[in-house]
Formats: C-alpha cells, structure tokens, sequence
C-alpha cells in the first residue's frame, strides 16, 4: 500500500516524538547508576556474616557512627559508609553495609571484630585507614621519624651557629694598626729588647 507524504511526514513525526520520549528515561536511568564521585557498582556488595553471640552488644549510636567512619563504601566512591549513606541517597550499597554493621552488632560483636569480619569479606581495602601493624607500621611512622630528625638537624645547626656568635663576641676587637701586641713577655726580656732597639736607632 502506497502512503501520501503527508503520512509519510506523520509517521516519521511520530517515531521521532517517540524516541525524545525513550532517551530522558534511559539517562534518568543512568543518572540513578552513578554516585557523587563516579560510577556505582552495585555487585560490589557483599554480605558480612558472623553466628550471633550471646548477649547483645553495648555500642552507643556514637561509637557505632564512629566505627561506619572506618569502613570505605564499596558501590565506587570514596566515602565511608556513614558519609555515603547519608549524603547519597541513590546508593543501594551503604544501606546494605550498614545494615551488616547493625546485625554484627546486635550479635554482641566489638568494633574491632566487627572491622576484621569486613576486612576478611571485602580485604583491606574496605578499611579507610589500614591496620596500623606489621609493615604498615611503617607508613604510619615515616614521617614522624623525618620530621623528628629534621628537628635534631636544625637544632645542632642552630647550636653550632649560636656557639660561632659567642665565640665571635668573646674575641678581642682587633686594634689599630700601631697598637702594641699583647705578649706572654718577661720584665727582663722587655728590657732587653726596648736595649736593643735603642741600640739600632742611629
């Protein structure tokens, strides 16, 4: 069947109407994949999972914000748990994290355990901080090391040159030209040689 231009230009009118409707949908979509600092990866996630203990737990919520602090969000940004779960209400990966944090503790798990079971999950990465033992001792005691002994450096610098100054100020002040020199000299050998030069003189 034939079609007159006029459908033809209606048709086509309609399939473009059609896909400026399709593409907001999509980059909405898009939008919603990606967190304040990049791209979100939401097969990140991973459960963290101990066997209840008995007896729950006594965290304040303080402490419990605290230690959400030192574990790193994995959806792809750079924020802790608490930060993003609280700032970028798009990632479905802090609340589940979080809700890891809650079930540790409700299983009457501390802090630190609770930090090593993510870290046995997810590796150290998970951690904002790294554990400060082993050879990461050393990254944390590096530059107290240089700066310590860059301070002892400037101090024996500082006391050489005060020690220079003194000394400098200690000396006798040099005098004219003429001015008679100051010599370890016996009464008699002065004598002798006030003699002799009197002797020389014509």
């Amino acid at each position: 069947m034939t079609r007159t231009r006029r459908e033809f230009l209606l048709a086509l009118g309609a399939a473009g109407a059609t896909a400026a409707i399709g593409r907001p949908a999509r980059a909405q979509g898009q939008d919603a994949r990606m967190t304040m600092s990049g791209p979100m990866d939401e097969s990140r996630y991973r459960p963290v999972r101990l066997p209840d203990r008995t007896g729950a737990s006594a965290m304040t919520a303080d402490a419990r914000d605290a230690l959400e602090h030192r574990i790193h969000c994995q959806c792809g940004c750079t924020l802790d748990i608490y930060t993003c779960r609280t700032t970028d209400f798009t990632c479905p990966v802090s609340p589940a994290m979080h809700a890891d944090v809650l079930r540790l503790i409700a299983g009457g798990y501390t802090g630190d355990e609770i930090l090593h079971a993510f870290a046995a999950v997810y590796g150290e990465r998970v951690l904002m901080a790294p554990w400060a033992s082993g050879f990461n001792w050393a990254g944390y005691l590096t530059p107290f090391v240089v700066l310590g002994g860059a301070a002892v450096g400037v101090a024996v610098l500082i006391g050489r040159w005060r020690r220079a100054a003194l000394a400098g100020a200690a000396s006798p002040a040099a005098g004219p030209p003429d001015a008679p020199m100051a010599t370890d000299a016996t009464p008699d050998e002065w004598a002798r040689l006030d003699a002799a030069l009197r002797h020389d003189d014509p």
